[in-house]
């Protein structure tokens, strides 16, 4: 019994030691310093900065990418371009190519040779380099100068700096200048970007999306979300839009791929590009958030996602045309449930609230009222007077434009659309043009299109919006559609769509066709509803929101330069720019009596298992992967202590939205696993980080590797990468000599 305690208490202090290693922060490569990279020493890498992030030799950078600049991560794993990155990630793509008789989500998609790769519908974006602009882009800024004024003179210095780097260079070329700590820092970003990207293999959706809503933000996790695409460059290895002629890309790097295995405490480091975190958010913030903002959006998602659901189980054709919809907004409906849960449950507002005497203590102390003082002030009465349009923007952008038909209207026919232009100049050549391109629109709108869905849709957010928002914020077509219908907004949608040519795209085409009447649009109630809208939302929401926010941007800058002054050492919130975070292989307890092992295996598939003949059932096991379970068939992947397959595993990453996709590398820089989720204890990370029990929710290897050669018997994939076997045991890493950024530099 002591033997036993003192194990289980020197296991309880080496883990506590791990966390302490382990930083809040998405931290720039190029900002490597010394205090940095002591800790992440301590966390146990073994390489050098240089080999992370190089701008003129080949680094860990040059394995990942920006999928369409930033909404998922990826990474190259094999000299033939191979990628991997999420299922979630590569929705869109299966469900664009799936039909009733080829259904890919349901059935899975493996190319057993280059040929029958399919074009995906996205880029990928490769990082040059990363340069310091701060300088240039506050160039002719002065303490004087109204927020207004200092603004023109940065928007001009920034299109400046974006020209320059981009002279001589093509489409596939990008330049971004990007804010960092609230226009307290700027940084330059050039990317190479290849158009040709094939999808190469996904699992069926009962092991990418196993799980599915139930499992969303959990752990203990059983999901197989990865997928396999392969980047194609020309015969010079150089970007190039989609050509039959086209070449699997030769990268600069690629991840080798470890099959070793994992234990507890191993290093682990998360290259990628999270989207957005709001780490500076102040207490008054978090509270709208809680109060207003996030229950409004869990609100209307919910009732979107019922309305989906509900025809989506009728018909195999609807469930694949609203998959990837359904996907979008059912992932944030629960996050955005989670997260006004947890803000509240970890006291997020209270611990803000120190962090702000904090601040007004330092500056107090040091004699600094003259430049700090404003700061919070400013921030506290913007939020203040900008609370009474939260929740119209919310319905707005949530209820409105969850309608289909409303958002094709702004799309396509809105006064600024070419179409209603070509109309008002009379012009036959232009309106012929105009034409010809709202067809070829409506066809990729209408194949995912259901009216069912849009009718019941849009009767309920009109309802929603006219029910919830202050009638000082209805438009005037929305007032007198509840007055004329009595605020029956199902009885106005059934009749709309009973006659409109909206509809499908067969009457859709036959309207076209016969000759669109400006005259038509400007009576259709749709079109009115949206002009209305949109006018409304400009003058009378964003236009005295954007007044007010004039001080909220100067405060919170004057505030996050403080923090930075007063030695908090916190990386600026993401923006979609390539960030590393770093720690370790790592359990966590969340509650009383309750642990949570850093690692699930096969068998917890197994366990969840639903015994049913609905292949789209959430907890759906395929019968191949049954088979394979039972006689034991994993091939090099089990672990080698029990024999057991590993699934998913943890680790105290900091990551958020964007990383999803995002490759977990060892301390030798190998890829151990992929990212895709956080969990539940810990949704409220993106605005406080949660150093004990905030865990990065990752698929292991080697499961992703069974399931490609056992499972799908695509093991000409496998024999594209560089496997690792076996683990290190003190082997040393070729380095390149060691350089540190002193810390000065990054001040």
């Amino acid at each position: 019994m002591k033997i036993i305690s003192k194990l289980f208490l020197s296991l309880f202090l080496l883990l506590n030691v791990i966390v302490s290693k382990a930083n809040e922060g998405m931290w720039l490569p190029m900002l490597l310093g010394d205090a940095t990279y002591k800790n992440m020493v301590e966390c146990g890498i073994k390489l050098t900065p240089e080999q992370i992030y190089n701008a003129n030799n080949s680094s860990l950078k040059d394995a990942i990418v920006a999928l369409g600049g930033g909404f998922c991560t990826g990474e190259v794993i094999s000299d033939q371009g191979l990628m991997l990155t999420n299922h979630h990630c590569g929705f869109g793509t299966i469900q664009a190519n799936s039909t009733t008789e080829h259904d890919y989500l349901t059935d899975g998609f493996w190319a057993m040779k280059k040929a029958d790769e399919i074009p995906a519908d996205f880029g990928v974006w490769f990082l040059n380099e990363i340069a310091d602009v701060t300088d240039k882009v506050l160039k002719g800024v002065t303490d004087d100068m109204t927020e207004d004024e200092r603004n023109a003179v940065i928007g001009k210095n920034m299109s400046d700096i974006k020209k320059k780097l981009s002279e001589g260079t093509g489409d596939d070329f990008k330049v971004q200048v990007k804010s960092f700590y609230y226009g307290n820092l700027y940084y330059s970003f050039t990317y190479n970007v290849f158009n040709d990207v094939r999808l190469v293999g996904a699992p069926p959706s009962s092991i990418g999306k196993f799980g599915g809503d139930t499992d969303n933000w959990m752990w203990p996790r059983h999901t197989g979300d990865f997928t396999m695409f392969r980047i194609y460059a020309n015969k010079e290895n150089k970007p190039a839009e989609y050509a039959e002629s086209n070449v699997p890309y030769s990268p600069k790097h690629s991840l080798p791929v470890s099959i070793a295995g994992i234990e507890e405490g191993d290093y682990a480091m998360i290259m990628g590009y999270p989207g957005s975190t709001d780490r500076y958010l102040t207490s008054w913030g978090v509270q709208k958030a809680v109060d207003v903002e996030q229950p409004a959006r869990v609100k209307i998602r919910r009732i979107k996602l019922d309305i989906m659901e509900a025809e989506m189980e009728k018909s195999q054709k609807v469930r694949i045309q609203y998959a990837s919809k359904h996907a979008r907004v059912s992932n944030y409906w629960k996050y955005f449930l989670g997260q006004s849960q947890q803000l509240v449950k970890n006291n997020v507002v209270e611990k803000k609230q120190k962090v702000e005497n904090d601040f007004s203590n330092w500056y107090k102390s040091n004699k600094l009222e003259s430049t700090y003082s404003q700061a919070l002030e400013l921030v506290k009465e913007s939020e203040k007077n900008t609370e009474k349009y939260t929740l119209p923007g919310v319905y707005f952008q949530e209820a409105i434009f969850g309608s289909e038909v409303l958002v094709f209207v702004v799309r396509n026919l809105s006064e600024r659309s070419k179409i209603y232009q070509a109309l008002a100049s009379g012009s036959e050549d232009d309106i012929k043009q105009a034409k010809a391109s709202l067809l070829a629109s409506a066809k990729d709108y209408y194949k995912d299109y259901n009216a069912v869905v849009d009718e019941n849709t849009l009767g309920a957010v009109l309802d929603l919006y006219y029910n919830d928002v202050p009638k000082e914020f209805h438009p005037e077509a929305l007032s007198n559609l509840g007055e004329k219908y009595k605020g029956d907004f199902k009885a106005f949608s059934t009749k709309y769509f009973s006659k409109t040519p909206f509809s499908s795209y067969e009457s859709f085409e036959a309207w076209v066709e016969k000759g669109i009447s400006k005259k038509y649009l400007d009576k259709d109630p749709i079109f009115i509803l949206q002009k209305d809208f949109i006018t409304l939302y400009r003058n009378d929401i964003m236009i005295p929101q954007s007044a007010m926010e004039s001080d909220f941007k100067k405060g919170m800058r004057l505030y996050v330069n403080g923090l930075r002054k007063m030695g908090m050492n916190k990386a600026s919130d993401a923006n979609s720019t390539m960030r590393f975070t770093y720690g370790n292989v790592l359990s966590y307890s969340p509650a009383n009596a309750t642990h949570y092992d850093y690692i699930t295996t096969l068998e917890g598939v197994m366990e969840k298992e639903v015994k049913t003949e609905d292949k789209n059932h959430e907890f759906y096991v395929p019968q191949r992967l049954k088979d394979l379970y039972e006689a034991k068939d994993f091939g090099p992947y089990a672990r080698k202590s029990d024999g057991k397959l590993p699934v998913g595993f943890l680790s105290n990453n900091d990551i958020t939205g964007g990383n999803s996709g995002s490759p977990v590398i060892n301390a030798y820089g190998e890829l151990i696993g992929t990212a895709f989720d956080g969990n539940w204890e810990a949704m409220s990370g993106d605005i406080y980080f949660e150093p004990n029990i905030q865990r990065t929710i990752s698929v292991d290897i080697r499961y992703t590797l069974f399931i490609i050669d056992k499972y799908a018997g695509a093991k000409h994939l496998i024999d594209e990468m560089n496997l690792v076997t076996d683990r290190h045991v003190d082997a040393p890493v070729e380095m390149t000599p060691l350089k540190l950024v002193p810390e000065e530099e990054l001040k």
